[in-house]
């Protein structure tokens, strides 16, 4: 009996189904990273919010973090909503159907 021929056709057989469980853990990985990296983003730009900094000024800290990165500002009664959001691509194929491809982060900040 030949069990090298068989080993080799189990590890071809199991092979894709190990390649895109390795990629979906990384897409996972470089999402929950970005997402955090917008989390931090939005922390400092609703800091600047609550100084009164100047619009142009945090335009340019956004652009300056990430220049695909939009966001956008609703005001009301009371509260300020700010949204960022950014497109993500992923690496492993078909996964897209399971997570949103935008990474959208929200913070709102109370207008005194």
């Amino acid at each position: 009996m030949n069990k090298k021929g068989q080993a080799l056709v189990e590890f071809i057989i199991i092979l894709p189904i190990l390649l895109f469980i390795m990629l979906a853990i990384l897409d996972y990985g470089l999402l929950y990273y970005n997402k955090t990296k917008l989390e931090n983003i939005i922390t400092e730009v609703s800091k600047m919010y609550n100084n009164n900094e100047p619009e142009e000024e945090i335009n340019n800290f956004i652009k300056s973090n990430d220049k695909n990165l939009k966001y956008t500002v609703t005001i009301e009664d009371k509260y300020t909503n700010i949204k960022l959001y950014k497109e993500h691509s992923f690496i492993t194929p078909g996964i897209e159907k399971i997570f949103n491809n935008n990474i959208i982060v929200e913070r709102k900040v109370y207008n005194e």
